[in-house]
């Protein structure tokens, strides 16, 4: 049998980003997973940062971004799902490495006071990469509806590509809700949903011989 790449990569970086979120939450006195972003835990003065960023999500971050280079090997070729599988590499994978490396400032600063060149680049890749995601995911789901046995995972992928948009929007739209952590978290479990489904799909589909 062959050992698909994109699904060991892919699997062991959600697990170590959903890991990272979970432990960091407990390394966070008073933390609040409903109204605080989840860059708050690694934040300046947010405590082990720098051991959440270094040991999870920058780690993780790069095994989103080979994840996305291994799908695109292991996949039909199509030029459609390479520019979905390049802006999940590149938004996502790279995005949450620039997001780890240049953290926020203390209590990510949502009102925007003053900020720091870091909280700067931090805000603009978080948002890039929000913007893309979506989109990402909707490109792989018009082309995937044509591979064998591709239409649950089709479909699946227009629902998580259109939750994670709509959950976008609303965050955009509102950064100062109180539900602010919440809402970025439906996004992230939208996102991460996905990595899992098409990991066991490319295993399952392609990777049987």
């Amino acid at each position: 049998m062959i050992t698909s790449k994109a699904y060991s990569i892919g699997i062991t970086g959600v697990v170590l980003f959903v890991l990272t979120t979970i432990i960091g939450t407990f390394l966070h006195p008073n933390y609040n997973n409903y109204s605080q972003f989840i860059s708050e835990l690694y934040a300046v003065e947010a405590p082990n940062a720098d051991l959440i960023r270094y040991l999870g999500y920058i780690p993780s971050g790069v095994l989103f971004l080979l994840f996305s280079f291994f799908a695109i090997k292991e996949t039909p070729k199509s030029s459609l799902k390479n520019a979905g599988f390049i802006g999940i590499g590149l938004s996502y994978g790279l995005g949450t490495i620039i997001c780890g490396y240049f953290n926020c400032d203390i209590g990510c600063n949502p009102e925007f006071i003053n900020p720091s060149l870091s909280q700067i680049i931090h805000n603009l890749s978080g948002f890039l990469t929000y913007c893309i995601v979506p989109g990402s995911i909707f490109l792989i789901a018009i082309k995937s509806r044509k591979w064998e046995n591709g239409v649950p995972f089709s479909n699946w992928s227009y629902i998580l590509s259109l939750v994670s948009f709509i959950f976008v929007f609303i965050l955009n739209t509102n950064l100062n809700s109180p539900y602010k952590g919440l809402i970025q978290r439906v996004i992230e479990i939208s996102i991460l949903f996905w990595i899992v489904l098409c990991a066991f799909y490319i295993k399952k589909q392609f990777n049987n011989a």
